[in-house]
């Protein structure tokens, strides 16, 4: 595997390569969920890609950023192990050069839902996917479906902006208990790491009463109740949604929605998600 922690270089490695090419963008503290993005780039692509970057400009908070997890030397080697052919790993400097004033936002959906929990870190998102999609020039890229909303931005910025690539979504990766893997999970003890799956819980309730054809503002009021019976948990954000648009879903499910889940446990911020079809389609 070749490390490239410049632009330049990244460039001139990719040029010297001939078919497909995938890149899974990540900002490191690696876990399976992350390899099963790298197993499915290798068997759509010819080669691939991994990034490595703790992306400042998608955090609001400075201490968050400085809580992110960093595990480089273990990344390395999961990476190296699933044949992976380059890491690029650039500085903050070589991505964001002094004097870089220049962003790129989904507008609408940027503001929306969890955007709101979190001004501006959807900007942050596409900004930086923006600028790795031009650095590696992949034909594929791929990320989770964990971060629902995140998936939508970059698909829809790819779309507006003409970008040549296909971008991949890959369902979540959870853990025998059924929590999703996420690389805040290391920051959680194990008490708030119990807590924690509160959220897949009030999921698995959520879709059962859709199942069952219940009102959305009942489905919201489950989701609710079911995390605030937890002490530990806060819920930050709950928002059900239209699959395609993105608009809000009233009072009953039609089409294919995601709901999407925020909630602080152990003074970590979690996300979760979950697709369901209405009792009709079933």
């Amino acid at each position: 595997m070749q490390t490239c922690e410049t632009v330049g270089a990244m460039r001139a490695l990719r040029r010297g390569w001939t078919g497909t090419v995938a890149l899974v963008p990540t900002m490191g503290a690696l876990h399976a969920g992350h390899m099963a993005l790298v197993a499915e780039a290798r068997r759509r692509a010819d080669h691939v890609v991994a990034s490595i970057f703790v992306n400042p400009t998608q955090f609001g908070d400075p201490r968050d950023l400085d809580a992110y997890p960093r595990t480089l030397d273990a990344d390395r080697a999961m990476l190296e192990a699933r044949g992976v052919d380059a890491l690029f790993l650039p500085s903050v400097s070589e991505m964001y050069p002094e004097g870089d004033e220049t962003i790129v936002e989904a507008t609408r959906l940027s503001g929306l839902f969890h955007g709101a929990v979190r001004p501006g870190h959807f900007r942050g998102v596409a900004t930086v996917v923006t600028k790795l999609l031009n650095i590696v020039q992949p034909t594929h890229a791929l990320f989770g479906e964990k971060d629902y909303q995140q998936l939508a931005v970059i698909r829809r910025m790819v779309r507006d902006l003409h970008l040549p690539v296909e971008i991949v979504g890959h369902p979540t990766m959870r853990e025998p208990d059924g929590l999703a893997m996420s690389s805040r999970n290391i920051r959680l003890s194990p008490e708030a790491r119990q807590a924690a799956l509160v959220l897949s819980r009030a999921l698995d309730r959520a879709e059962a009463l859709a199942a069952d054809g219940a009102a959305v503002e009942r489905i919201a009021e489950e989701i609710r109740e079911t995390i605030g019976a937890e002490p530990r948990a806060m819920l930050r954000g709950l928002d059900i949604v239209d699959a395609e648009s993105f608009l809000p879903v009233v009072r009953y499910l039609t089409k294919r929605a995601g709901i999407m889940i925020s909630a602080e446990v152990g003074g970590v911020l979690l996300i979760d998600q979950r697709e369901i079809e209405p009792k009709e389609t079933r």
